[in-house]
């Protein structure tokens, strides 16, 4: 189905992605509930750096003490999100300690949700807890689980 012209939040293009304002999502980051601390936070790259890096600020005000915000370097589709291979592959080892901590593994969007159960599984071979955030999709913690949308960030 594609976008309508004029109506709230769509752009004129037919079948273009849905676009949301970066304060109306912004507000979703400063209002989502988190009911257990995190010591690390891994986004998965590329998708996951900035929804990472905003919530490293908010945790860091809310606790008080500095997120560490590492990078896991897997990933299945390219820049139109359409996959690159069968299944969601590792690109660079693993290169920070997680042994015994407890981590919010973050990606932008989560569709088949391949790319994020591969992460969950490396993570949690050491890891004491591995959690989940999306901005967009089925996770532990998720913003929106809705039809794909721009992100505001996407320039």
């Amino acid at each position: 189905m594609g976008a309508v012209t004029g109506a709230p939040g769509m752009t004129g293009a037919p079948d273009a992605p849905r676009e949301k304002s970066f304060d109306e999502v912004l507000r979703r980051f400063r209002t989502i509930a988190f009911d257990e601390p995190f010591g690390l936070i891994v986004a998965i790259a590329n998708g996951g750096i900035v929804p990472a890096g905003i919530l490293a600020r908010r945790l860091e005000r809310e606790g008080g003490e500095v997120v560490e915000v590492r990078l896991l370097r897997i990933n299945l589709r390219d820049e139109h999100q359409r996959p690159r291979w069968d299944e969601p592959r590792l690109l660079a080892p693993i290169d920070f300690e997680y042994a015994g901590r407890r981590v919010l593994l973050v990606d932008d969007r989560v569709k088949s949700g391949s790319t994020m159960r591969l992460a969950q599984e490396l993570l949690s071979r050491k890891a004491a807890v591995v959690r989940t955030f999306a901005v967009n999709g089925e996770a532990d913690y998720a913003l929106y689980n809705e039809e794909c949308f721009k992100f505001p960030w996407i320039i």
